[in-house]
């Protein structure tokens, strides 16, 4: 009975020791290498950050059934940190997309309101009933019907909405841009953010442009 405890207790110091032999060859359990960052465009205090959402999967992880890339719009993941002892005041509306086609110069983008992007994904093909009425202008207003509400608010809490940018703070949300399935254009795109200003001075920043495309810049993990 001892010599076989004895045996036993050999076995398991050979396999201790076997294993600290191991360890000591790798040195140990490697870290995992460290996200790279976003797209950004920095300057004045303020950083500007972009993260294109480009994967099925990632997409649907994070809107569910309210899928916008399916309906072939990009959603945009946009952080604003402001660094600075100042609040900033953002106009929203005049950020925009900025498209580079080959041959064709570039285009500009407006981003989607949540019921917009509702709209395209509940009604692919277009209204199956009578057409909203228009805008000034022509433009037609999203169909109103429970599906499109239903999807609509889903989407609005993910939404960026921001006027003033406190001091020392960080914002994010997404934006979204119909792209008509053409995804790969996201790759020569860039977020164009022209308009903010210093208060309450009302001084303003030069503008910041964010590049989606730098093959060096894969998608990465959000800033803090």
């Amino acid at each position: 009975m001892k010599k076989k405890a004895m045996r036993l207790f050999r076995l398991a110091l050979l396999l201790l020791l076997s294993s600290a032999s191991v360890l000591a060859q790798t040195g140990g359990p490697r870290p995992a290498p460290a996200a790279k960052p976003l797209p950004h465009d920095s300057h004045d205090g303020m950083t500007v950050s972009a993260d294109p959402y480009l994967d099925g999967a990632r997409v649907k992880d994070k809107f569910g059934k309210a899928d916008p890339l399916e309906a072939g719009v990009l959603p945009l993941e946009v952080f604003l940190h402001n660094e600075s002892n100042q609040a900033l005041r953002i106009k929203l509306d005049t950020v925009q997309l900025e498209v580079r086609v080959h041959d064709s110069g570039h285009q500009d983008i407006d981003w989607l309101t949540p019921l917009e992007v509702a709209d395209l994904i509940a009604h692919p093909h277009g209204p199956t009933g009578p057409q909203a009425r228009r805008l000034p202008g022509g433009i037609p207003l999203p169909s109103r019907d429970k599906k499109t509400d239903k999807l609509a608010e889903i989407l609005r809490p993910f939404a960026l909405d921001v006027s003033i940018l406190p001091p020392q703070s960080t914002i994010h949300g997404f934006l979204f841009f119909n792209l008509a399935h053409h995804m790969s254009l996201a790759e020569n795109s860039s977020l164009y953010v022209p308009d903010v200003v210093i208060l309450p001075a009302n001084r303003p920043l030069i503008f910041f442009e964010v590049p989606l495309g730098s093959p060096e810049q894969p998608q990465a993990q959000t800033p803090n």
